[in-house]
């Protein structure tokens, strides 16, 4: 399955949150509060994008496993 524009850009925000995520978990080190500042606005659009690009991959694997099992 070919990646069209939308589908590298939910890539790679699911990228960027699992990195924070990352951090937070072993570090306890917000890279995102660090740069836009806590409960910032600009934090609360980065999570809420990441929120969306992790639906849109939910809905594209689910394509995408519908699809090869068709071929199956």
């Amino acid at each position: 399955m070919k990646m069209n524009a939308l589908d590298k850009l939910a890539l790679l925000l699911l990228i960027i949150g699992g990195f924070n995520w990352g951090l937070v978990g072993w570090l306890k080190y917000n890279l995102v509060d660090k740069i836009f500042g806590v409960e910032s606005t600009m934090s609360r659009i980065i999570y809420a994008l990441v929120g969306v690009a992790s639906l849109y991959c939910i809905y594209t694997l689910a394509k995408a496993m519908s699809s090869s099992a068709k071929k199956a």
